[in-house]
């Protein structure tokens, strides 16, 4: 029913809290990755142990929480999901939806998302029926809030009414229901999206390394589009700072050695694209102990060797090679003509060429301007967020699968 649906859950401040449990039991029996926010208030009624226990994930509480910033930022957060479900959603929770409140974790990642928001909501009968929240409701249906619910019945108070939450089950269905009737674009729906990304590291000693600047930020943004457009995707990554992609198989490498076998090792797959800046070279010997620097003796002579070409290798498989295979070229000079350089002597479908010299800021940065090559031409996009330049790689990988030129 939500096979591979990623719902971001905000659990809400009200005794209704303690379904929300049952309803991550019931969103995980029908195939979602619940991925849990919980307000403050809602820690007075269950804790977040509990939630991550059900859930399977971290729990995300503090809109200021240095280790969850550092994981997943709270834009990031609202984005990677199919869709929003609050549940209990307080009358402070719809106050601040219907307001364009953000100041807590919660309500910030409601004003955030631009995916599909459903609300369960739970409260006394009388704050329901209350003119301020009549009004809210009013201005969230408007604005495409969906709700569920809420179902007449006592009340924790003892009063009786309309006020509250609906039962698990029937939320289940109605997001189903509901995101099957909104038409999410899932174009890769039933397709292997293999991608790397990050850089590797080749040893010199063990406390030593050759390497380079690439953040990761670029395919791991790749990687989770194509998972939100419905893709099944392994992501192989050099070592980088920043969090793994939600719902994202990943698989952790070093050196360029481990990330072919492993890119081979993830075969078969429809897409391959290598985002990763893997090393040119290795070190032929590397020292079994650090290299210690001695007064007045020459430095080191490091021999080197050329490291497996990825793209290369997959480009030119006679058996399992991806329907489409899609290379990275950042260059630091004529840009264009190394892209079309490349394209032809790897042998892939496409090049996504940019400029990565210092003057363009983009090696590790948030931003990029690429120009997708293939034997057709030359298509430049303009410079956008990385995460932008991901959504449309995608799309035109998925035009392409289709037999539709991007």
């Amino acid at each position: 029913m939500l096979d591979g649906k990623r719902i971001l859950l905000i659990i809400g401040g009200g005794v209704a809290a303690y379904k929300a449990l049952d309803l991550i039991r019931r969103l995980r029996d029908a195939g979602a990755n619940v991925i849990v926010c919980m307000t403050p208030a809602a820690q007075q009624f269950v804790t977040p142990l509990s939630a991550a226990s059900l859930s399977g994930n971290d729990v995300h509480v503090d809109l200021f929480s240095l280790t969850d910033e550092a994981k997943m930022g709270h834009i990031q957060l609202s984005r990677v999901a199919d869709a929003v479900l609050v549940a209990p959603a307080t009358a402070d929770l719809l106050a601040k939806m219907a307001h364009g409140l953000a100041n807590n974790l919660a309500s910030t990642l409601l004003l955030a998302t631009n995916k599909p928001v459903f609300v369960a909501p739970a409260m006394n009968v009388q704050m329901w029926l209350n003119p301020a929240t009549r009004r809210n409701v009013a201005t969230l249906r408007e604005d495409g809030v969906t709700f569920i619910g809420p179902l007449d019945g006592p009340m924790a108070c003892g009063e009786f009414g309309p006020g509250r939450m609906a039962e698990p089950s029937d939320i289940v269905t109605a997001v189903a229901k509901g995101l099957a009737s909104s038409g999410v674009a899932q174009p890769l729906a039933g397709k292997h999206v293999l991608v790397t990304s990050g850089p590797t590291r080749e040893p010199i000693d063990p406390v030593r390394y050759l390497s380079n600047h690439s953040s990761g930020k670029q395919g791991h943004a790749i990687a989770a589009a194509a998972r939100s457009a419905g893709a099944d995707v392994t992501l192989v990554s050099g070592p980088v700072a920043i969090p793994d992609p939600e719902g994202v198989r990943v698989v952790h490498v070093e050196t360029a050695q481990q990330m072919l076998k492993e890119v081979q090792a993830a075969l078969p797959a429809d897409v391959f694209i290598s985002t990763a800046a893997v090393a040119d070279w290795a070190v032929a010997a590397p020292a079994s102990s650090k290299t210690k620097k001695t007064r007045g003796a020459p430095p080191p002579v490091l021999k080197l060797v050329e490291n497996p070409d990825i793209l290369a290798t997959i480009s030119k498989l006679s058996f399992n090679r991806p329907t489409l295979v899609v290379g990275f070229a950042a260059e630091t000079d004529d840009v264009i003509d190394h892209g079309r350089e490349k394209l032809a002597r790897k042998g892939c479908d496409l090049i996504v060429a940019n400029d990565v010299s210092p003057a363009a800021g983009v090696m590790g940065g948030d931003a990029n301007q690429v120009h997708i090559v293939s034997a057709d031409g030359v298509e430049s996009w303009p410079l956008q967020s990385k995460a932008a330049v991901a959504r449309q790689l995608v799309q035109t990988c998925a035009k392409l699968l289709e037999g539709q030129r991007p």
